[in-house]
């Protein structure tokens, strides 16, 4: 089998759809790997590191994707990069097929079989290719990092000649991968952390890494929906949401708001008038950016000024983790490629298998309604 690895092209994208390391085993198992000049060298993985893996070394896209049975990339591709994919082959990488129908169209007019890494599902034998969990550790450990430098006050209590510093107060909004990698980050930094999530279930998770769960009438198990995702409240449940948010804001230096709903936009959780509530020179640094964000003041890719308050609506977040973020996401896709290939080593699509049916988004020239 012939695989890809194209340089990504999205804009500040610095990971890398696969490593090294995985290159080695796919070359030792008897396939060819062709990875772009450069590919790596965001996510600190040079093109002789390639070369000692075994791969060859292409000058573009369409010379690294010339033959290929299968592309491994992060980003979906550009209109011109998908002019350039072989017809037949298979794309693996994060496509966001909700808001990019005319990617779909494209990829399904060159008969490309799509593959969308972040729709795996979540059961137990599809953990190793968790894209989305994968990613989120780095986004919420980096979010926590973000904020703590945009603060005008440290984290940690600090006891000096000169005094002693209170430590600073952290609220985390949502304790999926994100919020929970958030809450351990702030702890680590010797902060006072506080945690909300709609889910009962995760009210264990919250206690043990040392934070304090913030409880709401609102919190049910009929909040939790299919894989362990937040399910869509109804209109009184998101007002006793807000109720109980806005009561503990004002008390609180950074916030973390990390609450989404797959396939929908992200649930809003701060309103300006809350955030005028809060303390001058608080930071709420809003994960949810790229899907409306939480915050009512957010505007993604920016840093809004609002009363004092410090609004960050940061995007690819884990591209600024990009070496361990491009380790992880490349392990991801090296056990899902895993999936797809007999024992001859040949690739094999088995459309009854449902980690391939429910990632796949565009298959022989067709793309699902």
């Amino acid at each position: 089998m012939r695989i890809a690895v194209p340089r990504e092209s999205a804009p500040d994208e610095r990971r890398v759809g696969l490593v090294p390391d995985g290159v080695a085993k796919l070359v030792k198992a008897g396939h060819s790997v062709t990875v772009e000049r450069g590919a790596g060298a965001a996510a600190g993985a040079p093109d002789a590191a390639y070369a000692k893996a075994g791969a060859s070394l292409a000058d573009s896209f369409a010379a690294t994707v010339a033959g290929a049975d299968v592309v491994a990339k992060v980003q979906r591709p550009s209109p011109a990069e998908i002019g350039s994919l072989p017809e037949g082959s298979v794309l693996i990488a994060i496509l966001s097929p909700s808001a990019q129908r005319a990617t779909l169209e494209a990829l399904a007019s060159r008969r490309i079989t799509a593959l969308a890494m972040e729709l795996v599902p979540r059961i137990t034998r599809a953990q190793s290719m968790d894209v989305l969990s994968s990613q989120a550790t780095v986004a919420g450990y980096k979010a926590v990092l973000l904020g703590a430098a945009q603060l005008t006050r440290l984290l940690p209590m600090l006891t000096t000649a000169a005094g002693t510093l209170a430590p600073s107060r952290v609220f985390v909004l949502g304790a999926g991968v994100a919020g929970l990698q958030a809450i351990a980050t702030a702890r680590r930094l010797g902060a006072i952390v506080s945690a909300f999530d709609v889910r009962p279930a995760v009210r264990e998770q919250v206690q043990s890494l040392g934070a304090i769960f913030i409880e709401a009438e609102a919190v049910s198990s009929a909040a939790e929906g299919a894989g362990g995702y937040a399910r869509e409240l109804a209109e009184e449940q998101q007002l006793k949401v807000l109720e109980a948010v806005g009561k503990v804001l004002p008390a609180m230096d950074l916030v973390i708001t990390t609450a989404q709903i797959p396939g929908k936009p992200a649930p809003r959780l701060i309103t300006d008038a809350m955030l005028a509530t809060m303390q001058p020179g608080a930071v709420v640094v809003d994960l949810a950016a790229e899907t409306g964000g939480n915050c009512e003041a957010t505007r993604p890719g920016e840093n809004v000024d609002v009363g004092g308050v410090t609004v960050a609506g940061p995007l690819n977040l884990a591209s600024m983790g990009a070496l361990h973020a491009s380790e992880m996401y490349a392990r991801n896709v090296y056990n899902f490629l895993a999936l797809m290939l007999g024992k001859d080593g040949a690739l094999k699509l088995d459309w009854d298998d449902e980690l391939l049916a429910k990632t796949c988004i565009a298959r022989d020239g067709q793309v699902p309604a």
